[in-house]
């Protein structure tokens, strides 16, 4: 139960809130009983509106030939996830086209095959099989 003092038009009055539920409340003001309805005013609460952007230019898509060029010192091909090397199937001077198997890896308790990203000669090797590879590395360079 709370209590409070209300002055109204001068006079002094001690007020007791005995329940309060909704609307209703049931209160005491100076030692007699009352049944009050409780009318709130309604805050407005400020929301919050973010200024707009402007639109993103839309990227030109690389031409088809740009997709798959290799820089001058060759595509370094990188484990996108960390893992051991199970198996290679290329070795260095093989031609190899997109898609094709490069070797095999395990890595969150699966078997995983990681494929040619692009067309060229398998300029390097840089990993062994048993290696523990991390994400981000270095696997094959591709001229």
């Amino acid at each position: 139960m709370k209590k409070f003092k209300f002055t109204v038009n001068g006079k002094e009055y001690d007020v007791e809130v005995k329940s309060y539920e909704g609307e209703n409340a049931e209160v005491v003001v100076d030692g007699t009983q009352y049944k009050v309805k409780v009318q709130r005013e309604e805050e407005e609460v400020p929301t919050f509106v973010a200024p707009k952007r402007p639109a993103p230019k839309p990227a030109e898509a690389p031409k088809a030939e740009e997709q798959h060029a290799t820089p001058a010192d060759g595509y370094k091909s990188l484990a996108p996830l960390p893992g051991t090397v199970m198996q290679i199937y290329v070795s260095v001077g093989d031609t190899v086209k997109r898609g094709d198997k490069l070797m095999m890896y395990e890595a969150m308790k699966m078997e995983n095959n990681f494929l040619a990203e692009v067309d060229g000669t398998i300029k390097e090797i840089k990993v062994r099989v048993g290696d523990n590879i991390l994400q981000g590395a270095v696997l094959f360079v591709i001229g």
